[in-house]
């Protein structure tokens, strides 16, 4: 009897877990398939059952699971209990903290560790970690508290967190006025042509796969990302290179790199965990699959990060090394390369 309950709850009720809009393009699609690509981490088995239990609901009524998405259909996903994302707990993880003082905190995020609680990562986070750490950290307009900005799962390095709401909003109009400073090494797919230049173009979340970003050349969709970029040392079929972010949109040297056909090495979520370039050789075949195990994430470091202290003025820059993991990935292509020139 319990699952009938779901049903007589109203909609304004229930919380909202997730909402979206079908695009103008979207061709029917079965709704369980079509939340599929919109939520991270989630399950065919997941969405079936809450299909079942009448948490899907479209235009304002519950849908069955084979219910076909239109163009325009208003998709929510409602369960009678809050987000897990709204109750953070304190977690005593450790953090490697690079600098602190009474405003403000630097730390350097490991690969693998999530910034922010979201569907199907409640704990072990960042923020769950800088919560035990110091209590009462502002909230900022996307009830993150303590951020200023973030980096990926899988992207390893630098991030400022804000301990008071003046500092908070001192450091967000930095990186909004573009005055922040933060540089990145990479390692991509392919020779670049170029010793340096910079990527424009419009990041905004692809409307078939939500789960990925993507480029608006003509500037109608997204927001306005731009990217500096350097090449460090050439390996033949990868490059080393640095980014210097303008802009921080989501997924921003991700979508750019992969945009001027120079996808980061190992970024499964763009297609950079296939070999990209290179020989048809089994041997190197298998070295880069060695070189993927070596680094089983995509090639992507925060290394610098620069900004102005909001109380004492002063600039502050702070760097950090290679994680073991990238530089030993590398140091592998660096060999590769030596011996495959004759050296």
């Amino acid at each position: 009897m319990e699952e009938k309950e779901d049903y007589e709850l109203n909609e304004e009720e229930l919380f909202e877990h997730h909402s979206f809009t079908a695009s103008k393009g979207q061709d029917p699609l079965r709704v369980d398939k079509y939340l599929m690509n919109f939520i991270e981490n989630a399950t065919r088995n997941k969405i079936q059952q809450a299909a079942k239990d009448g948490n899907i609901w479209v235009n304002g009524t519950i849908v069955k699971q084979n219910y076909k998405v239109k163009a325009g259909d208003h998709i929510r996903v409602l369960f009678a209990h809050p987000p897990h994302e709204l109750l953070l707990i304190p977690e005593n993880i450790p953090l490697d903290i690079v600098y602190e003082d009474d405003v403000l905190l630097v730390v350097n995020k490991p690969a693998g560790m999530v910034v922010h609680p979201g569907h199907g990562n409640y704990s072990g986070t960042l923020i769950n970690a800088l919560l035990y750490h110091q209590e009462n950290l502002p909230k900022n307009s996307d009830d993150r508290p303590g951020l200023v900005h973030r980096i990926d799962k899988d992207t390893s390095g630098l991030l400022v967190v804000a301990k008071t709401e003046a500092a908070m909003t001192h450091l967000a109009k930095q990186f909004f006025e573009k005055s922040s400073e933060r540089e990145y090494v990479a390692l991509v797919w392919g020779n670049m042509d170029e010793d340096d230049g910079t990527i424009e173009g419009h990041v905004g979340r692809n409307p078939k796969n939500r789960l990925q970003m993507m480029v608006f050349p003509e500037g109608e969709q997204g927001k306005e990302a731009v990217t500096h970029f350097k090449v460090l040392e050439r390996f033949g079929y990868v490059t080393m290179i640095s980014c210097n972010l303008e802009t921080g949109r989501t997924h921003q040297i991700r979508v750019h790199l992969k945009y001027i056909g120079h996808t980061l090495f190992n970024d499964e979520r763009y297609g950079g965990e296939r070999i990209l370039k290179g020989t048809t050789f089994t041997k190197y075949k298998q070295f880069v699959d060695n070189a993927f195990k070596i680094l089983p994430r995509q090639a992507l470091h925060a290394k610098t990060l620069g900004f102005v202290h909001p109380v004492s003025g002063e600039y502050m820059k702070f760097n950090s090394e290679i994680p073991e993991d990238m530089a030993n990935c590398i140091e592998k292509w660096r060999q590769y390369a030596k011996h495959s020139q004759g050296e």
